[in-house]
């Protein structure tokens, strides 16, 4: 069923924002990232890290493809709603004074897991609620939001209505709960005020349908627009009464109602470009929206919805991750199975930590399973192939052995004719630019993982094969081992930046690259240089054991 647009309502055509989108889409305009600001009504938790990871891949990606582009990467704690009031009143404390104490943890988070947001922003400040003020009054002024009666269902823990059709009534549960989330439900009859979200439903049908690549992983859209299709969209509250809900903004001109708590998150992302002084900046509209699956219809409805409305152009994708768990059951401190961040990255180290999540949940399709066993698999892969391969290469048995052989640069060893293992590692190494390069365009971020760590396999066998250590090998063919080794270390440690950035940074300063080529554009074989190498030690936490072998 396609609903059709209410008559009289006094809406932009959509095909303004959708050429808008399209053609923002330019090298020219700044990179604009953002993460779901989290609800910090409890310590943080590997799903956020998650979330601040996936963003930090794309926006550290960004920066080396295409140096010159201001990246402006946003990520931040959304501090109003029940679940905070409800949570400062069982401790006996103001909210204003738990938002304090647990944004700090998000903030400290961030810092520690080396993640490069360039604003972190919180719902209660002030230069916030302007910008949400701002939004109520322009679509109120187009009469978009009216008073009225809301009867049905809410969910506490989502700061969420449901309809009937968005909750089911399972045997095992005392309380309705929502189909998307599983959060208990309760039945609640208010008055509020309401946003207008029915005009919007043909004209977020046909964007959807013009643009295959608004949402990723495809699914969530393919969902979306079924919905569309064939759900009517009803009205959205947003607002509640100020007797129930009194940790909020008010909306403006009516002190007895406080907006609704995802009104009020949603507008951060405008919020972080300076919105509403800066309305038609060249930030807006962001480039990427990473989300965790369960808040797409947030993303994708609620906020399009309230933009169309104000003639902004919608963000050019949503990356909805899908979930971490523990023993294929959802993380949840009552059954004790929540996996804590610090605790993670102080056992492996940070590195570690973030080639794991991207290397086992870097397809962002189905939920992943966090396991310190496979965590410990995947730490140990990296140091090895990684950081013992250039111990290896970095021996003074082989630096003595290419030290007595007739000097050669790498460029001229690519006008000789290698064949045997060293022939595969160059013909492999070739392609690893373009392959990265196509992966992160498709947000195939496991894809580029698997490829990089393909050729550190591949270069790791040569090395045995070809033993340039051994005194039963010429000189000439070490050397030949030694300047391809070294190549293999400075293209995919440029590659390897946003995914594991300490240790990369470590190894790129250890082979003497200048910081002018550490871009893409240098991780072509033969396009940048080395120089003096030294070795050093290149990942936290566990020790990496040199072998000759």
């Amino acid at each position: 069923m396609r609903v059709r647009q209410r008559a009289g309502s006094r809406l932009p055509p959509l095909y303004q924002y959708l050429s808008t989108a399209i053609d923002a889409s330019t090298s020219k305009r700044p990179f604009y990232i953002t993460t779901p600001i989290f609800y910090p009504n409890a310590a943080p938790h590997i799903g956020h890290l998650y979330s601040l990871v996936t963003a930090d891949i794309f926006a550290r990606f960004t920066r080396i493809s295409e140096p010159d582009r201001l990246v402006h990467f946003l990520t931040g704690t959304d501090e109003h709603g029940l679940k905070i009031q409800k949570a400062a009143k069982d401790r006996g404390i103001e909210p204003s004074v738990l938002c304090d104490a647990l944004s700090e943890q998000f903030r400290r988070l961030g810092t520690r897991a080396n993640i490069s947001n360039t604003v972190f922003l919180r719902t209660t400040e002030a230069r916030h609620r302007e910008a949400v003020e701002y939004v109520w009054r322009d679509l109120a002024a187009q009469d978009l939001i009216y008073k009225g009666t809301y009867s049905g269902w809410y969910s506490i823990s989502d700061e969420c209505f449901y309809t009937d059709s968005q909750i089911i009534h399972p045997p095992s549960s005392l309380t309705p709960i929502s189909i998307e989330t599983g959060s208990a439900v309760e039945w609640s009859s208010e008055s509020n005020y309401k946003f207008r979200l029915s005009s919007f439903q043909e004209r977020l049908l046909d964007y959807y349908t013009a643009n295959p690549k608004s949402i990723y992983p495809s699914a969530h859209r393919e969902k979306l627009l079924q919905t569309l299709r064939d759900e009517p969209l009803d009205d959205l509250s947003i607002s509640r009464p100020r007797e129930r809900l009194s940790w909020g903004i008010p909306v403006p001109g009516d002190m007895s109602h406080t907006m609704y708590v995802w009104f009020d998150a949603l507008t951060v992302y405008l919020t972080g470009v300076g919105f509403p002084a800066e309305r038609q900046g060249s930030l807006w509209p962001p480039n990427i929206q990473v989300i965790g699956k369960d808040i797409v219809r947030f993303h994708a409805l609620y906020l399009p919805a309230m933009l169309l409305a104000m003639g902004m152009p919608l963000s050019h994708t949503l990356l909805a991750h899908a979930h971490w768990t523990a023993q294929q059951r959802k993380m949840s401190k009552s059954i004790g199975n929540v996996a804590d961040p610090f605790d993670a990255m102080d056992t492996w180290g940070v590195d570690a930590v973030r080639f794991y999540m991207a290397r086992v949940g870097g397809r962002f399709r189905d939920d992943v399973d966090w396991s310190p066993e496979q965590l410990e698999k995947h730490a140990d892969e990296i140091r090895s192939l990684l950081g013992n391969f250039f111990l290896r290469i970095t021996s003074k048995t082989i630096q003595k052995r290419v030290a007595s052989a007739p000097q050669l640069a790498f460029i001229q060893l690519l006008g000789q004719s290698l064949d045997g293992p060293n022939g595969d590692v160059l013909s492999s190494l070739r392609n690893l630019k373009a392959k990265v390069e196509q992966c992160m365009e498709k947000f195939e971020v496991g894809d580029v993982l698997d490829a990089i760590i393909l050729v550190l396999r591949e270069a790791n066998g040569a090395l045995t094969h070809t033993a340039p250590w051994s005194t039963q090998n010429p000189p000439e063919a070490a050397q030949v081992s030694y300047l391809l080794s070294l190549e293999v270390l400075r293209v995919t440690g440029i590659c390897l930046q946003p995914f594991i950035p300490e240790a990369a940074h470590n190894l790129l300063d250890a082979l003497g690259v200048p910081k002018a080529e550490r871009s893409m554009n240098f991780a072509a074989v033969g396009k940048g240089s080395v120089g003096e190498v030294k070795g050093v030690k290149l990942f936290e936490g566990k020790r990496e054991i040199p072998s000759v072998g």
